[in-house]
């Protein structure tokens, strides 16, 4: 039901940071952007370096950035990719950054309990990296973001902050717990409207999209949700069975693997749909493409 076949996890000495740090090297590369040049760079995770400093300034002295930019961290999970272009395109419109560096990912194995078929069997690591430049004639994007706290304790990881003290009794609070029951129940309340609202805000219809993108929970909530929002299947890539639940990771990965081809060449009329942990919800509605760059790489 899960739908995975196959997934990436990292050894115990590469972080969410280092897959990042991989593929903005590889992104600046391509586009010719020199360290120098980028004004920004936010660093989306729930799995940072430390807990302190923030990682967005590690990546930044890591891929030689110039001092004086703006960087920062923000925790989310699910949502995540949503948010962040947001976040980075308000950056941009209000021109605080004309060039920004969206680092989103997670490498959820470093937390999973690998006796918890709730979740070890479930979760892949992926690090992602986008490139925002400020456009004057870009074309709109519309964005729909929300947060119900009730459900935080559905997705958690108990302890190991400051709420709580030393994990206590046998089980390792210190790990990921899922209700996946509570999660698929929020999942079916929330996401159908969410497609709706995000189609309504953005004054296109179904059609008018080429691809629905679906944080990669699972393969069978990913095809319900499409079944219920009466979307056509052929236009909801689930790239789940390669890759795993990558938490953050997953849309962009969509974009990077599965859209490739078509977004090297051609402008995509893009929506994305991101939900989980929080509990939280993000959508975009925008053209994407042509991209300069658009691969997956493996460390």
């Amino acid at each position: 039901m899960t739908g995975v076949a196959h997934r990436h996890w990292v050894d115990a000495d590469t972080t969410t940071s280092d897959l990042c740090a991989a593929a903005a090297t590889r992104l600046m590369e391509t586009l010719d952007w020199l360290p120098e040049s980028v004004d920004a760079i936010v660093f989306i995770s729930q799995t940072p370096d430390y807990r302190l400093p923030a990682t967005a300034t590690v990546l930044q002295a890591g891929l030689g950035l110039r001092p004086g930019i703006i960087a920062f961290d923000v925790n989310l999970g699910c949502s995540a990719y949503p948010y962040g272009l947001w976040l980075s395109m308000t950056m941009a419109a209000t021109g605080s950054a004309r060039r920004i560096l969206l680092a989103v990912g997670d490498t959820s194995s470093r937390v999973v309990d690998p006796d918890d078929r709730a979740t070890a069997l479930l979760f892949g690591d992926a690090g992602t990296v986008t490139a925002i430049e400020f456009d004057p004639a870009a074309p709109a994007a519309s964005f729909v973001l929300g947060s119900d706290g009730r459900g935080a304790q559905n997705l958690i990881i108990p302890q190991g902050a400051f709420r709580n003290g030393a994990p206590r009794g046998d089980h390792d609070q210190t790990r990921l717990f899922m209700d996946g029951g509570e999660i698929f129940t929020f999942t079916l309340k929330a996401v159908p409207p969410l497609v709706a609202d995000t189609l309504a805000l953005a004054g296109r219809s179904v059609e008018d999209h080429d691809a629905f993108l679906f944080h990669q929970a699972n393969a069978f909530m990913i095809k319900h949700l499409a079944k219920k929002s009466k979307l056509p299947i052929d236009k909801v890539p689930i790239n789940i069975g390669r890759y795993g639940n990558t938490s953050s990771a997953t849309i962009p990965l969509l974009i990077a693997d599965d859209l490739a081809e078509r977004l090297r060449t051609a402008t995509l009329n893009l929506a994305m749909f991101g939900f989980g942990v929080g509990y939280s919800w993000a959508s975009a509605s925008l053209p994407v493409g042509p991209l300069a760059c658009a691969e997956v790489i493996t460390l």
